[in-house]
């Protein structure tokens, strides 16, 4: 996970801060760049207050100083705008639809993206701000670290996915596969959410959460945490989402189930006899070795793979064979 990625060349940069290379200079926000003869010649800003705050919460922006360098060369490596949904919305691309009215943030607050203004302010030019990459299967994080705290669902390939007015997507919108085709399907529906409907088995296989908190065998190297989740019943992080999170319905039969997902919507956009039908459509297949439901199909075809078959995709089964529940 993350701190693991960054933690080689993390221990470089050290060694170059004590050797003499590197001057590294936190807690200080960069406003604007100094010109000189029509070239870039250096930055200055605001040197922030100290802050304690623990790694991805929103810290102090206390300013106590100024400051300003000047460099041969100036490289600008400030991240995107993930925590900006003004910005998001004010670059959406029309081929995604209409912006959500709702979002979460699965970066911290300082991913705002103001040094692409000031950047193109100085004559940068800006390139591409439409190439966004936004995930469709966010869910408010019940124990947020930053503002606005998603937290995306990693899923397998069986859960049945369908948007606000119940009718279950085609591919190749299926859960896993192809994300920005999914966000505009979602999108051109008119609502900023969707759902999945998916049974105990499958959430205890099929579900991983992103964010290295979220995965504490991976992010703490234990072979022996990581074997452990091939043993029955749903991950901790999972567990935790299914008995505090918000987005989550838990119940012993479809009709409860329907209810329930109506009531979190606040609104009566599904239909139990239509979900029920759709659902019944896709069990049907998995009796069918011939099926042509391309999901299904998907599900066989992941599970070709030893390990996916172990650890990633649970074994085929029906949605309405109570069983298999609750869902």
């Amino acid at each position: 996970t993350g701190p693991g990625i960054v933690k080689p060349f993390a221990e470089k940069v050290k060694k170059a801060i004590k050797d003499g290379y590197i001057d590294f200079k936190p807690r200080h926000r960069v406003d604007e760049f100094i010109q000189q003869d029509g070239r870039i010649t250096g930055i200055s800003g605001t040197v922030l207050a100290q802050s304690y705050a623990i790694r991805g919460e929103k810290s102090s922006r206390l300013g106590i100083g100024e400051f300003s360098y000047e460099a041969g060369a100036v490289i600008v490596a400030s991240g995107g705008i993930g925590a900006n949904f003004d910005l998001i919305r004010k670059n959406w691309p029309a081929r995604l639809g209409t912006p959500p009215k709702n979002m979460v943030s699965g970066v911290p607050a300082y991913v705002d993206g103001r040094m692409l203004e000031i950047t193109e302010h100085a004559g940068g030019r800006i390139v591409n701000r439409d190439r966004m990459w936004h995930y469709t299967e966010g869910l408010k994080n019940w124990d947020p670290i930053w503002p606005n705290h998603g937290i995306r669902i990693l899923p397998g390939p069986s859960s049945l996915w369908f948007d606000a007015e119940g009718n279950r997507f085609g591919a190749p919108n299926f859960p896993g596969f192809d994300t920005l085709s999914t966000l505009e399907a979602i999108q051109k529906t008119g609502y900023d959410y969707s759902w999945f409907i998916l049974t105990e088995k499958i959430i205890e296989k099929e579900f991983a959460l992103s964010g290295s908190e979220q995965n504490p065998d991976l992010t703490n190297k234990s072979i022996s945490d990581v074997l452990k989740r091939v043993l029955p019943g749903a991950p901790g992080p999972i567990q935790a989402f299914k008995n505090h999170g918000e987005d989550f319905v838990i119940a012993n039969d479809l009709k409860e189930l329907v209810e329930g997902m109506n009531k979190l919507a606040g609104n009566d956009l599904l239909d139990f006899i239509k979900i029920k039908e759709q659902i019944l459509a896709r069990d049907r297949e998995m009796d069918n070795k011939f099926t042509k439901d391309l999901q299904v199909n998907a599900i066989h075809g992941a599970r070709n793979y030893v390990g996916d078959k172990f650890v990633r995709v649970a074994k085929p089964h029906k949605i309405l064979d109570p069983k298999n529940w609750p869902l």
